[in-house]
């Protein structure tokens, strides 16, 4: 990121600062880059732990192995916690300087309030993940080292990505992301559907940062910068002959934002891929994967190419439709006794809630950058209740490894505390009561597409919504069922067993949000009333 900046501000060198902006160097003196290595700290910490870990890997005896399973929920931990002096949101760093390039909105790095949002979510979300991790490392005899040193590449890569204000940024911070998560899911050596599902998700994942990478040329060969905000303006007048080759770049520039959202048609990595990896890994893509590609959208189309909402905001609102049509419907026919239902029933659903959170990022097309506080309020809460899904999820298939929904059957005679939380995870996702926070954030998504006038989207959405409520509800009836005579023998040694805290942990912690958010649904809502982004 940093010689991606300096290329912008020749000539720079770096010089170590706490300032809030960069600023040119005493006259005379030539110019000076600064860093603002506060604005940086989450990012620098998660990518300074990882390495830590995989170092120490080479040193710590086998039987220690797990400490840095626990180093890593530190570093996660930490990581997190440095968000905390930057939410005012009023920093930046490796910005344009010199007399000729000076444009204080040119920044490579900014830590604004949508970044910080998302941040905390990407963050949060990674430290549930490690959580998770913990025991599924040491049970699967996965390689520690590696799989830790993976997961925290991977988180900062998804961290940096929302801070990320230039194109070249944008996709290095997307591939640094992506390119860890690759191995991850194939981390289970032997396993055929681990090395399926990395295979297909490599190669689908490679061709659409390929088309976008082409994407990313086009645009710059026709404004000359990388800079979102100059893009933005040189993008309103843009001469005649260059005119088509900036709208093929703005096209080709979403397809791979598109992909990491699991947009219709570039989802059909998603199913495979989440049955293949490992459990807590498939949370982690549904989530954190998710985040990097609605914030990638959001700063590309809201921020970069509004000039070109006349393109971008109808292709995204036949997307939303067609992905959440799709998701459900995929969703609808998962049967409960094959192999794998539950996590394919997941990852369909997943798909189906991308539909929804592309919703708000069409309406800005319409009606202004306002709408995108409703994606990022719907954001939040699906990454507290599908992670607490997977948590609940693992937990079970420590008994029930074929992962079925049927396995879910009496799992409240069973292991009460875990049905009651799984029960009220699918009710925030269907977006029924108890699961007030689910309800409120698809009404705010459903008043973005009215406001912007996108009635027939905001009826799509209506139906969907409707449609999901029959898999929502049948699961968790499930829940509430009296086992069959077949696994009345299973109960007594499947409640015997014993449950790692970490996992415990981890259910608990995305319950507790998941309730105190529907006890007070503002907390994440009131992205919603306006815009995260400065005007």
């Amino acid at each position: 990121m940093t010689a991606l900046s300096a290329l912008s501000a020749l000539p720079a060198t770096a010089a170590t600062t706490a300032a809030p902006v960069l600023s040119a160097a005493a006259p005379g003196a030539g110019l000076v880059q600064s860093v603002d290595w506060l604005a940086l700290a989450p990012v620098v910490v998660t990518a300074a732990v990882g390495l830590v870990v995989l170092v120490a890997d080479l040193f710590v005896p086998a039987k220690h192995k797990p400490l840095l399973g626990w180093l890593s929920v530190a570093g996660l931990a930490a990581a997190t916690a440095c968000l905390l002096p930057l939410r005012a949101g009023d920093r930046a760093t490796f910005c344009l300087t010199g007399p000729a390039t000076a444009d204080p909105a040119a920044c490579s790095y900014t830590a604004d309030h949508f970044a910080l949002v998302v941040q905390f979510l990407v963050l949060a979300g990674a430290l549930v993940t490690a959580l998770l991790s913990v025991s599924a490392v040491r049970d699967a005899r996965m390689p520690a080292g590696e799989y830790w040193f993976l997961l925290l590449s991977s988180a900062a890569g998804a961290a940096l990505l929302p801070a990320s204000r230039d194109l070249a940024t944008l996709i290095v911070a997307l591939e640094v992301a992506s390119l860890p998560a690759f191995a991850l899911v194939g981390m289970r050596r032997g396993d055929r559907l681990s090395s399926e599902a990395a295979l297909k998700f490599f190669l689908s994942s490679v061709t659409a940062t390929a088309v976008s990478l082409l994407g990313v040329g086009f645009v710059y060969a026709a404004t000359g910068s990388l800079h979102l905000s100059q893009v933005a303006d040189r993008l309103e007048d843009v001469p005649g002959q260059l005119d088509t080759l900036a709208m093929a770049g703005v096209a080709l520039t979403l397809v791979g934002f598109a992909f990491k959202t699991a947009a219709v048609p570039f989802h059909f990595w998603v199913p495979d891929t989440y049955v293949g990896a490992p459990l807590p890994i498939a949370g982690y893509l549904s989530v954190i994967g998710k985040a990097v590609g609605f914030t990638g959208l959001v700063l590309v189309t809201v921020i970069a190419f509004p000039a070109y909402s006349e393109i971008w905001g109808p292709a995204l609102a036949v997307l939303a439709a067609l992905t959440m049509t799709l998701g459900n419907a995929a969703a609808l026919r998962q049967s409960a006794d094959r192999p794998h239902s539950a996590v394919r029933l997941l990852a369909w659903s997943s798909v189906g809630q991308a539909g929804y959170l592309l919703v708000p990022i069409a309406a800005a097309a319409y009606s202004g950058r306002d709408q995108i506080g409703s994606t990022v309020a719907y954001a939040l809460m699906y990454a507290a209740v599908n992670l607490g899904a997977f948590a609940v999820a693992a937990l079970v298939a420590r008994t029930k490894p074929l992962h079925r929904i049927s396995d879910y059957r009496g799992l409240y005679a069973e292991r009460p505390l875990a049905a009651l939380s799984l029960a009220f995870f699918l009710l925030c996702l269907a977006g029924l009561p108890p699961g007030i926070i689910g309800l409120f954030a698809k009404v705010t998504v459903f008043r973005s597409a009215v406001e912007a006038g996108l009635g027939w989207l905001a009826v799509v959405m209506a139906v969907n919504v409707v449609i999901a409520l029959y898999y929502y509800l049948r699961w968790t009836a499930l829940l509430f069922r009296a086992p069959q005579d077949g696994t009345q023998a299973e109960a007594a040694p499947a409640a015997r067993t014993a449950t790692p805290w970490p996992v415990t942990a981890a259910i608990v912690l995305t319950a507790a949000i998941a309730v105190v958010l529907s006890g007070a649904p503002q907390l994440v809502l009131r992205f919603a009333a306006g815009s995260l982004f400065p005007q």
